[in-house]
């Protein structure tokens, strides 16, 4: 069998993480610099294998002074671990559209498996005439699993900034 291996343009795609701040909104988030690739034996995305890697120093939040807090020790220690990475070890069809992607996450030298959804949002010609395939791949984490715990606590004594983050990947892929 042939194999195949599609990258993510990143002039398409986005990474987003959303977090609660003070339990009553969401504060959301980027990284503007990443990369990845999908490679398959038999041209599906079906069994395929995932990586991708994040520049944890790309983070944007829109607030510069919050983002250099998130590169610190506190939360990813940006200098220490500059990457975060992903590495699929199952991608499984569910129905249609619809894949459970789980796989190995390191973010701040601390590995874990994580389960994720990515909705296949279909296929389309570019104005160059490649071929373009496009997932919207959503999740849910805990940061203090990766080793950011840092906290504070509101006058109500609640935590000002939740535990779980949304994580929403929005990409699109051509073959190389």
């Amino acid at each position: 069998m042939a194999t195949t291996t599609w990258s993510i343009d990143p002039l398409h795609s986005e990474v987003l993480f959303k977090v609660k701040h003070l339990v009553i909104s969401t504060v959301t988030g980027s990284f503007k610099t990443f990369s990845g690739t999908i490679t398959s034996e038999d041209g599906e995305f079906e069994n395929a294998k995932i990586q991708f890697n994040i520049d944890v120093k790309s983070i944007y939040t829109n607030q510069e002074q919050r983002d250099a807090h998130l590169r610190n020790a506190d939360f990813f220690e940006a200098d220490k671990y500059p990457e975060i990475k992903f590495q699929s070890t199952s991608f499984k069809k569910v129905d249609d559209d619809n894949y459970k992607l789980t796989g190995d996450l390191t973010m701040k030298g601390i590995t874990k498996s994580v389960e994720l959804n990515a909705e296949f949002g279909g296929s389309e010609k570019d104005h160059s005439g490649n071929i373009k395939y496009g997932f919207e791949v959503t999740g849910k984490i805990n940061r203090k699993e990766f080793g950011m715990a840092y906290n504070a606590l509101t006058e109500a004594g609640g935590l000002a900034l939740g535990e779980d983050i949304k994580l929403i990947a929005n990409v699109q892929v051509v073959k190389q």
